[in-house]
């Protein structure tokens, strides 16, 4: 198994960011042919989310999240920014995880798919990526 991790530079807004650049670069580096690529986002309040960016699904699921989890004081996780603890809900709903097949060295995603890092945490304004490469 071929891995590496990746620092990612989120700021103190909430995100969704492409990685889509950085898995390439990491499969052509594993000199990737067809197998799995996982995803690990090693954070508590960080997740990954398949989705088409750059026309609007990505300020929409920031979006959703605000309405589904909002960022108040209901929340018992108190520490941080308030309505920190909405963050450490995200991941249930925008898991730290994702499987994509490759094949012939490329992540086998749909034509508008995009594997994204999620990141409502503002408090934390740096995370780190774990992309791990297993041939098949």
């Amino acid at each position: 198994m071929y891995s590496t991790e990746i620092e990612v530079r989120t700021g103190n807004v909430a995100v969704v960011h492409d990685l889509t650049t950085d898995i390439e670069k990491f499969l052509g580096d594993a000199g990737a042919g067809n197998g799995l690529l996982h995803v690990w986002v090693p954070h508590a309040t960080a997740g990954l989310a398949v989705i088409e960016t750059g026309a609007g699904s990505d300020e929409d699921l920031l979006a959703a999240v605000d309405d589904l989890l909002p960022r108040d004081g209901r929340w018992r996780h108190q520490h941080g920014t308030p309505g920190h603890g909405r963050d450490h809900v995200v991941p249930a709903f925008a898991p730290p995880y994702a499987t994509i097949p490759v094949l012939d060295g490329t992540a086998a995603t749909g034509v508008w798919q995009s594997v994204c890092l999620v990141d409502t945490n503002v408090d934390n304004p740096v995370r780190n990526v774990r992309f791990s490469f297993l041939p098949g």
